[in-house]
Formats: structure tokens, C-alpha cells, sequence
């Protein structure tokens, strides 16, 4: 048993906001109050520890991670620079150090930021640095890839190869292939890169837990695939897994999950499935976010829509049918609008069928179409939302979307109709640094003050304690746990963090640079500074 006392606790519990005291057994929480009275509560060996007015919060979670290739990121190039040159000079410095033939692998580069155009880089820069490795750095946004001629050739991309559905082999104008893959393209390649065993990949989440646990965050909503899944379990049996998960599973697995008769909450309580996962369309920075109108100088481009609402319902249907809930990536306002009517037509197949109303979800919610903005919340459905999101691409979003950008990351608009919010990172696109998001949710600035004192659509900013509760009440709710996380209250479980500043009362910037001073996960120290 454990009473931490002499403590800023804030719950997030409507009934108890504030306490200065804690008791925990048995993973749980006993009580939340003052230290005498819980005290009294208190029997047996009990183990008190004065926190000296720090601050306590509930744990969050990234309600969007892609835990697999987050953590095995940690050990490529990281390719998200302030210019094309420097890039280049990162890929240089492991090329060096690599043995010919062997696989440079890196993410993070956004063009969009290297150029005021941004223009796309090429194959032949990279032949220039890497003419005996074959060469893969995937964009920022997980939805383009810049390959050299050597790792085309490994993959057997010719100047007439086809673009695959759902994808495009960019050309020049001679009709070459130039080395930027986007969307489905990018697996041509994928296929030929040595997978990483099950084991490799459970070793790389194990030692990135304490990274984010330093973060705060004591739980995330997995959107990677089988091999994550295996991982998880994994380190699952043999204690490791110091995180909550609710793992989802792709859209293809559904007639799978459907046979087996799979359904949303199967599991325990620190991995269990959440839902099922369907791709509408690409993203901003490859500008293959499908849209209503083209982007802003492109007149031929729409983006592109993976599917159109009747055919997702289909999906969702068999889902429902044996209990999975739905969560569909959608950038664009062209893919929110057609998620949304397929969400409609499932709410009513569910209701005529004497089906549960499931906790579906929007994966993005990037940009929306006036007409569609209220209808989440009567839908009910979850607006899953990357506030980090915001800074990184406000300058993309004008550029290519204009004056459409006014309902782009539009966190209040949704708030104000009353969808629920849960908030995530989308890591490895962004840091899964939640005070990260907090920063760009209350401010919509980067971390150099652009674009202005005031943010990004200013209108849009939410308050610290609106988006804190994104980041755990609303990502508990979403992940159909609201009963036993998101907040700091009897019988919860005890996953909480410790902060030496109270957040409440800081400038926000300092969030830019807040971290954990001690984590818990089911009333087990995890990390601590002091």
C-alpha cells in the first residue's frame, strides 16, 4: 500500500478536482483526499511518500501511435530538417559507416519545409551520396518515400513500371521515375527491406517505454499491425509491457476477426482490441489527401480517395456484426465526408439490427467541409485528433489549401458541437510528447511563436484543461475505458505521473520543455528523477 502525500493533485474527477493526497494498493486507488483521512483508511504495511507540493496528474495516453515503427525509428536517420542539405549530410554520415549493399533507412523529411515551393527531392541526390546502398527515407507524414536508383532497382521500378492502385510512381516530364513513391507505391519497396523478427521488435518497444513514460504517458491506442500485436503479446506474457494498449486492427483482418468472432474490449487490462482500422485517403504533405476542390495550384488533383462510403460500410458492417467498432483514417474533406455518410448508414444498420452503438472513431479530422462539421458529434462519433499536427503543417495547409484551412485541426468547432476528443501524436509522424500537443492545442504556435502572438486560427485554441482531458478522460472513453482510466479517482487504476511545476499555472510555452518527473503504471514506479 502506498500514500503519497503533501502532494498538487489534480484528478480530472468532476466530483474531487483537487486533492493533496493519494492512497493506492493492489495497482489501484483507494481513495484520493486529504492525508489524515486517508490515513485512517490506511492498514498494513504502508509505504508514505511526501511529494513535497509537487504536482500529480492521471497518466495520458497517445490515442494515435504506431508503436512498431516508432520505436524502431528511434534507430534510423532522422531525416525531419530544416533543409534538403542537411538531410543529405545525416544519409552521408551513415552511409559511411555502412558495408556496401546494406539498407540506409530513414524518416522524417517534409519537403514542404525545404522549399518555399516545396519542391520534390530526387534519386540521383541520393546516387550521389549512396552509389552502393540502396537508400529509403520515408517522408514525415508516413505517406511518401524518397528511394534512390539502387533501391528502386532492388524493388524492379522502371520508368514503365505502373502505378499501383491506390498509389503513384512520380515522373518527371520525361515520364522517368524520380524516386518519390506515395501511398501504396511505397510497399514496392517496403517488400524488399529485411523484416525485423518479432523479437527485434518487442526489444525496440521495451526500450523505448521509458522514453515515453518520461513523456507522461502511461498509455497509448496502437494503429501498427500483426507483427506489433505479436510484440506486444509478447512482451505482455513475460511482464515487460509497461504501457496500456488498445491495439486495432487493420481493415483487412475483419473477415478474420469476423470468423473468429473478435470483438472490440477482448483482452485484459493492459492490451486489449480496440477497433477496426480503415485508410480513406493519404495526407497534406504528398498532397494525396482526397478533397472536394484541388489543391491550390493543381487543378488536375483531388488527392486520392482509397474508397468511397458505401464501399467502407461494407466493412463496418461485418464489423458490427460481430462487435468491432470502426476507426478510419481521413485527412481531407472529401474522405471525412464519406466516413461520415458510411458512419450514418451504420448507425442506422446498427439500430435496425438490435445492435450495440459502438464508439467508431475518425482517425485525423484534419479538414473539413462546413456542411459536415456538426455532424460527428451527432453521429457520436470520436474525433481522434493530433494537435501537433497543427503547427507542423498550418504553413502546408494554407499553401495548398487556402482559405479552406479555416475548419483545418479544427479542435474547438468539434468541441462546441460536442464530438468527444481524444488526442494522440500519430508518432513516428510527429513526437509522441504529449506536452508537446498540449503546447499546440492552447496556443496553435510552433515553438518559435510563428505564425503570430496570437496562433493559427486563433478561434480554434482550446484551454489547458480541455486539452489535458483529450490527452486522458476522452482517450479513455475512446478506447471504451473511461470506467478505470483517464482519471485520478476510487478504483481507478494508478497510473499517474508527477510534475516538479504545476501546469496550471505556468506560461504555456514552458510546456515545450516539461516533462515527468516520475511515472506510474498500475501503482509501480516505472520512472523516477528524484
Amino acid at each position: 500500500m502506498k500514500l503519497l502525500y503533501n502532494a498538487n493533485i489534480y484528478t480530472l474527477d468532476e466530483s474531487q478536482p483537487k486533492a493533496s493526497a493519494i492512497l493506492i494498493a493492489g495497482g489501484r486507488i483507494l481513495a484520493v483526499g486529504e492525508k489524515d483521512a486517508l490515513e485512517s483508511l490506511a492498514h498494513g504495511k504502508v509505504e508514505k511518500q511526501d511529494m513535497q507540493g509537487k504536482t500529480i496528474l492521471p497518466g495520458m495516453t497517445d490515442a494515435h501511435i504506431h508503436i512498431q515503427h516508432y520505436a524502431l525509428f528511434l534507430g534510423k536517420i532522422d531525416c525531419e530538417t530544416p533543409t534538403k542539405e542537411e538531410c543529405l549530410r545525416r544519409v552521408t554520415e551513415r552511409v559511411q559507416k555502412a558495408k556496401p549493399g546494406e539498407w540506409i533507412l530513414g524518416h522524417g523529411w517534409n519537403q514542404n519545409e525545404w522549399s518555399v515551393g516545396g519542391e520534390w527531392p530526387n534519386a540521383t541526390e541520393l546516387d550521389l551520396i549512396a552509389p552502393n546502398n540502396p537508400v529509403y527515407l520515408t517522408a514525415k507524414s508516413l505517406h511518401a518515400a524518397w528511394a534512390n536508383t539502387s533501391a528502386l532497382n532492388r524493388a524492379n521500378i522502371t520508368n514503365d513500371t505502373s502505378d499501383p492502385k491506390d498509389g503513384k510512381i512520380q515522373r518527371d516530364e520525361n515520364n522517368r521515375a524520380t524516386g518519390i513513391l506515395l501511398e501504396t507505391a511505397m510497399q514496392l519497396v517496403d517488400n524488399e527491406i529485411p523484416e525485423p523478427s518479432f523479437e527485434e521488435i518487442a526489444n525496440a518497444i521495451e526500450k523505448a517505454q521509458p522514453i515515453l513514460w518520461k513523456m507522461g504517458l502511461t498509455g497509448i491506442h496502437d494503429f501498427d499491425r500483426r507483427d506489433s500485436f505479436m510484440a506486444l503479446q509478447h512482451l505482455h506474457s513475460q511482464g515487460k509491457l509497461k504501457l496500456r494498449v488498445n491495439k486495432n486492427i487493420p481493415v483487412e483482418s475483419v473477415d478474420h476477426a469476423f470468423e473468429l468472432g473478435l470483438r472490440t474490449g477482448f483482452g485484459d487490462e493492459m492490451l486489449w482490441i480496440g477497433s477496426v482500422k480503415a485508410f480513406m485517403d493519404g495526407a497534406l504533405g504528398p498532397h494525396t489527401a482526397a478533397m472536394f476542390q484541388p489543391y491550390v495550384n493543381e487543378t488536375e488533383n483531388r488527392g486520392i480517395l482509397n474508397m468511397d462510403g458505401e464501399e467502407l460500410f461494407e466493412h463496418c458492417r461485418k464489423a458490427a456484426d460481430v462487435g468491432l467498432s470502426m476507426t478510419v483514417h481521413a485527412i481531407g474533406d472529401r474522405a471525412n465526408h464519406e466516413v461520415l455518410n458510411a458512419f450514418e448508414q451504420l448507425r442506422k444498420y446498427e439500430t435496425e439490427n438490435g445492435l450495440p452503438h459502438l464508439r467508431h472513431r475518425i482517425e485525423h479530422v484534419q479538414i473539413l467541409h462546413p456542411d459536415d462539421a456538426p455532424r460527428l458529434a451527432q453521429l457520436n462519433v470520436v474525433a481522434s485528433m493530433q494537435p501537433i499536427h497543427a503547427p507542423s503543417d498550418m504553413f502546408a495547409a494554407d499553401r495548398f489549401w487556402g482559405d479552406r484551412s479555416v475548419l483545418a485541426y479544427a479542435w474547438r468547432t468539434q468541441l462546441k458541437y460536442g464530438a468527444p476528443l481524444a488526442f494522440g501524436s500519430d508518432a513516428p509522424v510527429e513526437s509522441p510528447n504529449p506536452f508537446l500537443g498540449l503546447h499546440a492545442a492552447v496556443t496553435r504556435r510552433r515553438p518559435d511563436g510563428s505564425p503570430s502572438a496570437e496562433g493559427w486560427y486563433p478561434e480554434q485554441k482550446l484551454t489547458l484543461a480541455e486539452a489535458l482531458s483529450a490527452y486522458t478522460v476522452g482517450a479513455a472513453y475512446a478506447a471504451n475505458a473511461e470506467n478505470r482510466l483517464g482519471k485520478l479517482a476510487e478504483n481507478y487504476h494508478a497510473d499517474l505521473i508527477v510534475l516538479e511545476q504545476d501546469i496550471f499555472t505556468v506560461h504555456p510555452d514552458e510546456l515545450l520543455t516539461m516533462h515527468a518527473a516520475a511515472t506510474m503504471v498500475n501503482g509501480e514506479w516505472v520512472y523516477t528523477s528524484f
